[in-house]
């Protein structure tokens, strides 16, 4: 601590638990799920009013409609929720982006819909981690330093978006939008380690679905006049599986399709995550996807479409991210915090952000873990550890003006 200057000292003294907890524990009570719109539409009402307090414009923008394959082949857009823009001084010279996003993976019929205390300091509740909690802390750290009149003139642009768990379909343009001519992003998903542990380097992530068409005719009767797209999809699968190997993982996931069991099935949908490593991994795998479909169409006598794509982009650690990182654990070990971080085959919209060759961590978030199952939980104690974190990287950051 005996390194902060009287300025920071002043900054991070004003960050208190409560009124962040108070939020968290408002904001986990609505269900966001990414389909929810409903609850979405709330989600963001509260946030804009939360988020109010910060100088500049504040904008909900409407979400362009994406595309997904249906069970039965078909293509039909999907809604998604607004996405939380804001914007504090455009003219300065040194500006940063700090993205959250506000959905959940709770769908709102899900069993998970409440908070509890596991025991003091332990919260669990959908999304309470991921990240209601690490909007918290973007919110405080900014109105921390925007209280102050030491702090340094830089400005900067928030996206709370409505559809990161699902990929950001709809926002991805947006996050493209504003990294331009940023110095340095923070994101807060919450650390990857219940102890703080950052994430580092991401493994890319790609969706795909194919659709098959085959031709039908009776099991019995006929089924040599069949083409069985059910089967062709299976083998598929296989072969798409066998591409897995160092620098790359290969998920089949669900294969949808068929009819009775007495009729060959004339259509299926194979659905796929790909998790490549590195940018030329990616590129190997999709050019060898395409090359297997070739193969399937002719073997199985099957025509094959794919949709999709890869919407988070691999990100390594540039030069520039390697000086991001060491200066928050400069600032964490100033705080008399221990800041490491690790590789994750997760992803983020850091891995967005980080394909616009911006600096970028993306887990500046809480600490906390289980998410993604009725176990989510969230330490309390580090919405004030993380909030003055961030608050204290972002003088920095904006004191030096560049990586």
């Amino acid at each position: 601590m005996s390194n902060l200057t009287p300025a920071e000292q002043s900054v991070l003294a004003t960050i208190e638990m409560e009124p962040m907890l108070a939020q968290v524990q408002q904001w986990a009570a609505v269900n966001s799920g990414s389909a929810n719109l409903k609850g979405l539409a709330q989600t963001a009402a509260m946030l804009s009013d939360a988020f109010s307090i910060l100088p500049g414009k504040l904008t909900l923008l409407d979400a362009m409609p994406t595309e997904r394959v249906m069970p039965n082949g078909h293509i039909e857009n999907v809604e998604h929720g607004r996405h939380l823009v804001m914007t504090v001084r455009p003219g300065a010279p040194v500006q940063f982006l700090f993205t959250g996003h506000m959905d959940t993976v709770f769908p709102a019929d899900h069993a998970f819909q409440t908070l509890q205390w596991r025991e003091e300091g332990i919260l669990n509740g959908p999304g309470v981690a991921d990240m209601k909690g690490g909007i918290a802390v973007l919110l405080h750290a900014l109105k921390a330093i925007e209280a102050s009149k030491d702090a340094p003139d830089f400005g900067y642009q928030i996206l709370i978006n409505s559809d990161e768990e699902i990929g950001s379909p709809s926002s991805a343009p947006l996050i493209v939008r504003l990294a331009q001519d940023k110095t340095a992003a923070l994101t807060f998903e919450p650390a990857a380690l219940p102890d703080g542990t950052l994430a580092g380097a991401r493994a890319g992530s790609g969706n795909f679905s194919v659709i098959i068409g085959g031709k039908s005719a009776h099991a019995g009767r006929n089924p040599e006049e069949g083409r069985n797209a059910l089967l062709a999809a299976a083998d598929l699968a296989l072969r798409m599986k066998a591409l897995t190997r160092e620098g790359l993982s290969v998920n089949p996931a669900k294969i949808d399709g068929g009819s009775g069991n007495n009729v060959v099935p004339d259509h299926a949908i194979l659905r796929v995550n790909l998790r490549p490593h590195a940018p030329e991994m990616q590129e190997f795998v999709y050019k060898e996807i395409k090359n297997l479909i070739a193969l399937i169409e002719k073997e199985h006598e099957v025509g094959a479409h794919l949709h999709g794509g890869f919407g988070r982009p691999p990100k390594p650690i540039s030069n520039s991210a390697a000086i991001l990182f060491d200066l928050v654990k400069q600032c964490g070990k100033d705080l008399g915090l221990s800041i490491g971080w690790k590789s994750s085959g997760g992803v983020c919209d850091g891995n967005n952000i980080a394909a616009c060759g911006i600096p970028v961590v993306d887990t500046m978030g809480v600490r906390g873990g289980a998410i993604h199952s009725a176990d989510e939980y969230l330490i309390t104690e580090s919405l004030t550890e993380r909030a003055r974190l961030s608050a204290l990287t972002i003088l920095r950051l904006a004191g030096k003006g560049s990586l």
